[in-house]
């Protein structure tokens, strides 16, 4: 499975969402996406990546796009 796959399906099972509404999508821009929904996708991310992300990443980790983005830190290029 290649790194977008994995991105994707984190976001599809924490919303429940289709790959189709993925783009453009931001915190709080649908109702799944609140503070529990945001540690949930988190917690699929750093599972499915192996990785530990930092609380300010973790913060500033406001919209899809954004996302890989700070994946890149971690060496997971998206």
């Amino acid at each position: 499975m290649t790194n977008l796959e994995l991105y994707n399906n984190a976001f599809k099972e924490a919303f429940g969402v289709e790959e189709a509404d993925l783009a453009g999508l931001e915190y709080q821009g649908i109702a799944n996406w609140d503070s529990v929904g945001h540690m949930n996708l988190v917690s699929l991310l750093e599972d499915a990546f192996d990785i530990m992300m930092d609380t300010d990443d973790i913060i500033d980790f406001s919209s899809y796009e954004k996302g890989k983005e700070i994946l890149a830190k971690y060496e997971k290029t998206i």
